[in-house]
């Protein structure tokens, strides 16, 4: 039988009271549990002020030859123990970078020692890097998954539920109802961001779009979804199209079976009313444009659509006379020849917004324990001049 939370807590009390500093991981064996729930214990203990955690260790609020513990000063390291908070994106990657320097920022000015973990692009990276990360013994974890397809997002549900630190996800909405539902997470509203970019190009009077977007990322995920959802029930579009902005923007097959098999279609087209569907390994969007009488296209990433608007130029279609193009990401859209109209979601922000969650969550202050949260910040757009009212020209 499973022994009581509070009892195997009070157990841990006990020992420490009596002999001072303890390891975690020799409370662990001693208790015959896991180090992840000890941790978890020795965390809402020293929350409750019953305990003070240092690194690795758990010691008595009072010392045995010295005064009670004080309160750290406004402004001081949370747990006054100098324990690192582990921050995990994936390498290589422009877009959640500036999330990092966001939640850098934060942290740095609480006097907060960080510890940058960088994902490979293998499969399952980011579980070895967090296992690292508790053993030197981080105290809290701000984390971006890569999660290129849903299975290697639902693969890390449950250990990522079971870390025993606070744990907030940037730039991540796991699905409703799994494990991580009740995870703290600070992400873009991507909807509204895709409602910004169709919004726009209704408003010049563009009724027949197309997006050609990733599939590779929670973000291209969620752009595809929402603008499939928004185009179709927009009484000012008439015909939308959905497709990948380039052949490699698919998850890739790994050895968990994240990705699809060699040969799965890499393009899904639909058109309102005609469900058609496209498998060709290429996409030439110059085609695409004449075959659907599109006038405007949404792109993402930002630098799939810089390669996009080059291709459609190299073929004699100019942005925006021929083509109105806003991109969605917004970290080099503005470098292109012609800067491009972006959807720009609030990246260092979300990373500030995080990095604030954390630190309250490891204050201890009164509502620190309080409500999880799923914090949504709304994108904008940035109008550059790479969309223009339309006007009948032949493509």
């Amino acid at each position: 039988m499973r022994e009581p939370v509070e009892l195997r807590r009070q157990r841990i009390l006990a020992v420490v009271e009596s002999r001072g500093a303890v390891k975690v991981s020799a409370l662990a064996d001693e208790l015959a549990v896991s180090v992840v729930t000890v941790r978890r214990d020795v965390e809402e203990l020293a929350r409750a002020g019953r305990l003070r955690r240092g690194h690795g260790v758990a010691r008595p609020v009072r010392d045995p030859a010295g005064p009670p513990a004080v309160p750290a000063p406004r402004g001081a390291d949370p747990a006054g123990d100098g324990g690192a908070v582990a921050l995990v994106v994936p390498e290589r990657h422009s877009y959640l970078y500036e999330t990092l320097h966001g939640a850098r920022t934060v942290l740095e000015e609480a006097g907060i020692r960080i510890a940058l973990y960088l994902a490979p692009q293998s499969a399952d990276a980011e579980r070895p890097l967090v296992e690292r990360a508790l053993a030197d013994g981080a105290r809290g974890l701000l984390i971006a998954p890569r999660w290129r397809s849903v299975l290697s997002e639902e693969l890390d549900y449950d250990w990522l539920a079971e870390t025993g630190v606070p744990t907030v996800l940037m730039e991540r909405r796991p699905r409703p109802g799994s494990t991580l539902h009740a995870l703290d997470s600070v992400c873009s509203d991507h909807w509204y961001g895709t409602h910004l970019a169709v919004e726009h190009l209704v408003s010049l009077g563009h009724r027949r779009i197309v997006l050609a977007a990733r599939d590779d990322s929670p973000t291209a995920r969620s752009v595809r979804a929402a603008f499939a959802e928004i185009a179709a029930a927009h009484p000012g579009v008439d015909d939308w199209t959905v497709v990948l902005s380039s052949p490699d923007a698919v998850p890739g097959p790994g050895p968990s079976g994240a990705g699809p098999l060699p040969g799965a279609p890499s393009g899904d087209r639909r058109g309102k009313g005609d469900g058609t569907r496209d498998d060709a390994p290429d996409l030439d969007l110059t085609e695409l444009l004449r075959e659907r009488g599109a006038t405007a296209a949404v792109l993402h990433g930002d630098v799939d659509a810089l390669m996009l608007v080059q291709r459609l130029a190299e073929s004699g279609v100019q942005v925006p006379r021929d083509c109105s193009v806003v991109a969605y990401d917004d970290v080099v859209a503005a470098l292109g020849s012609t800067p491009l109209t972006a959807v720009a979601p609030p990246r260092a922000e979300i990373g500030r917004a995080a990095a604030e969650l954390l630190l309250h969550r490891l204050s201890g202050a009164a509502g620190a324990l309080g409500p999880v949260r799923r914090t949504q910040v709304l994108p904008e757009l940035k109008v550059r001049g790479s969309a223009q009212r339309f006007t009948l020209t032949t493509i």
